[in-house]
């Protein structure tokens, strides 16, 4: 029988590829011949072309292809419409990539934000499912977006009140996602059109698992979230996180210093690839570490008015004076990086300060290590809502908000916060939570798990689509 072939076509930048490769190396585990196709057009940023060469040598078994694809032609837009614009140019390059495969693709699995990709799929008859890296809540509501935006204001100027969407518990407007604040925006438009387009897909693999999520799978089942067509089967077939780090290569020298120190004892402060502060919030976050009297491991970059011309921190400069000495017996900074992976699976961590990001999330949880929420970005604000309030795994950090992103926490809240999580009965509790959510993700990727149905759910019913499909012939 011939190994069935999925494409996998993400979207533009490292925070898209990452995580379609973590679903590439899920179908190689399954014995499936795995493709992944990535957009390279002349503007794409170094960054993006460095991290697919770093990829594809530490994946030899899935196949990488650059695609040369025409520029956005408006520089100047809103990144969400480049975006978009690149990858409906690239529609091309995808159809002859796909056509040139010595064995048909019998599945395209596309980014959340690939929507165009969807019209080469059915001109060639390959079955199209969207790979969602993010929760079935956010899914919920993103694909009800449409439906309900056009009869409100916009969220921003809809402030503190409260929105409710299928599966979402109550949430303020601010905590929507960042792109969708206005309504008139063009990344708005962008956004919407791409939520309405994804109800065309046969379904949708979504890296969460049914138990962390109920009631917005059983929204989505219910077809509320997409009141004038079908929903797509929503497949939960997660957590599907980095379970290889650390396996190759040389160790991070923070991984040494964290075998010396107790267990469970370091809060440990990661806020995701963009997750830069300005100096004077530094200083806070370095205060409120230090009045805590906490161990812990801090990953810096620099303000992000300075990375372009120091991309290096300069910590002695950045953080009070004399931080770095008082705190060198239980505290450890490092420069832009840490191999977040492995930290968290640590022993001895102990909290997770992180910008909410749900790949973080989903670690987290995989850790049993409860979380200090500090959303910049994204749909970082929402996450944070379903974290702390529904699947209790999290506490939230108080500060300045603009929409629902924390820019300015003071030193005090960030003790307090340090404090609850590592000292009090409520983080003992917060951290028998994370413990029970760990154990339900572990049942769910265990086999004859929620997560492990729901996969063999998907291949049969991508087998009966083909059968049909082959059926009727194929044009690639």
């Amino acid at each position: 029988m011939r190994t069935k072939t999925f494409v996998l076509f993400p979207s533009l930048g490292v925070g898209h590829l990452n995580p379609m490769v973590e679903m590439a190396k899920h179908l190689r585990r399954r014995g499936l011949a795995v493709v992944v196709a990535v957009i390279d057009p002349p503007d794409n940023d170094a960054t993006s072309a460095d991290a697919t060469a770093r990829l594809a040598a530490a994946n030899p078994s899935i196949t990488f292809r650059l695609l040369p694809a025409p520029p956005s032609p408006d520089a100047g837009a809103h990144p969400a419409r480049r975006a978009l614009d690149a990858l409906r140019l690239a529609n091309p390059v995808l159809r002859e990539f796909l056509r040139s495969l010595p064995d048909a693709a019998d599945a395209l699995l596309l980014d959340a934000f690939c929507v165009d990709a969807l019209d080469v799929a059915a001109e060639l008859a390959i079955p199209a499912y969207f790979f969602f890296p993010s929760g079935a809540s956010a899914l919920a509501a993103l694909l009800h977006l449409p439906y309900y935006y056009p009869d409100v204001p916009s969220f921003r100027e809809m402030g503190m009140a409260l929105v409710r969407l299928p599966g979402m518990p109550p949430l303020r407007a601010v905590d929507m996602v960042t792109t969708v604040q206005d309504k008139e925006s063009d990344a708005t438009k962008v956004r919407l059109y791409q939520f309405k387009r994804m109800a065309e897909a046969k379904g949708v693999l979504v890296n969460s698992f049914d138990r962390l999520e109920p009631k917005a799978l059983n929204a989505l089942a219910a077809g509320v979230c997409v009141p004038d067509k079908p929903t797509p089967r929503v497949y939960c077939i997660g957590p599907l996180v980095d379970a290889a780090a650390g396996k190759n290569g040389e160790r991070h020298p923070c991984l040494a210093w964290l075998d010396a120190q107790p267990r469970q004892s370091v809060v440990f402060l990661c806020f995701g690839s963009k997750g830069a502060f300005p100096a004077a919030q530094l200083k806070d976050i370095a205060r409120g570490l230090e009045s805590s009297g906490h161990r812990f491991l801090w990953a810096v970059r620099s303000p992000p008015e300075e990375q372009s011309t120091s991309p290096e921190p300069d910590l002695e400069r950045l953080l009070p004076a004399g931080f770095l000495e008082r705190t060198k017996h239980r505290g450890m900074v490092v420069k832009n990086w840490a191999p977040q992976a492995e930290v968290v699976r640590h022993e001895a961590a102990g909290a997770f300060v992180t910008h909410c990001g749900w790949n973080s999330t989903l670690e987290a949880i995989m850790s049993a290590l409860p979380m200090i929420c500090w959303p910049l970005y994204a749909e970082q604000a929402m996450n944070r809502v379903l974290m702390v309030e529904e699947m209790k795994v999290a506490v939230a950090l108080d500060g300045g908000e603009v929409g629902g992103a924390l820019v300015a926490v003071a030193a005090e809240e960030v003790e307090a916060k340090v404090r609850l999580v590592m000292e009090t009965e409520e983080g003992r509790k917060l951290r028998e939570r994370v413990v029970e959510t760990r154990d339900m993700a572990l049942d769910a990727i265990n086999g004859g798990g929620s997560s492990e149905i729901a996969f063999d759910e998907f291949m049969r019913d991508l087998e009966k689509m083909n059968s049909l499909e082959n059926g009727g012939g194929r044009s690639c």
